[in-house]
């Protein structure tokens, strides 16, 4: 059976993570968090004071890139790869909402961003791999084999993001997340180096009212379409 690259591509909170690890593991592939390695940049440069709710250090976080290693680590009790950010295991660190603030701001440096592509092309050049991010169908894999978009409604996603926040016990309101999320589309639908794009090619999931298992149904069905085509 031939392995096809798959690039995931929409969004915050609709849910591309989620999907991208179904469809790895059901086809034993290869998923790469771009998202994680935009995340984990974001909480370095906040550790080291480069970057806040008013100020962004671009030029000092840029001569800083050569200390940053970004490594994936298979976990087999989650059955994902996890995030280490110089060797430390950051998956925790770099899903609050603190990092969602601020990703936008660091992920719109085009030295960041040919950094991670560069990374992120090296990781999937063989095949075999499910990708999701904000510029994987259009700069990262533009040949990719299967290409998807995802969008929903901003109050859809801010209440997804809410429960899950809530759950993990972390003391957030819905308006703020709400806030968080049309503000981030704003950053990524706006920024000049590689602005979030549905490509031409790409199937488009608007799942404001569509729920995961009719997701991945559908998307495993165009995928065996593809690879046994």
């Amino acid at each position: 059976m031939k392995k096809i690259t798959i690039a995931i591509d929409g969004y915050s909170s609709t849910g591309k993570s989620t999907i991208a690890k179904l469809i790895a593991k059901k086809y034993n592939y290869i998923y790469i968090d771009t998202g994680a390695m935009y995340r984990s940049v974001t909480l370095f440069a906040k550790k080291n004071n480069l970057v806040g709710e008013n100020y962004l250090k671009k030029d000092e976080l840029v001569k800083e890139l050569p200390n940053i290693d970004l490594k994936f680590k298979f976990n087999d009790k989650l059955g994902f790869a996890e995030i280490y950010l110089n060797g430390n295991n950051v998956e925790k660190e770099i899903r609050t909402l603190e990092i969602s603030n601020l990703v936008s701001k660091v992920s719109a440096i085009s030295e960041v961003r040919k950094k991670l592509v560069k990374a992120q092309q090296k990781f999937g050049k063989n095949g075999g791999v499910v990708m999701d991010g904000r510029d994987i169908g259009t700069v990262v894999f533009p040949n990719a084999e299967l290409k998807f978009f995802m969008t929903a409604s901003a109050a859809k996603r801010a209440t997804r993001r809410y429960k899950e926040l809530i759950e993990k016990g972390d003391d957030v309101s819905y308006e703020a997340i709400l806030n968080n999320v049309q503000e981030r589309d704003r950053l990524d639908s706006t920024r000049l180096d590689s602005p979030l794009v549905k490509a031409k090619d790409a199937i488009e999931f608007d799942n404001s009212d569509m729920g995961i298992e009719e997701q991945f149904k559908r998307i495993c069905s165009l995928i065996d379409g593809k690879i046994n085509s």
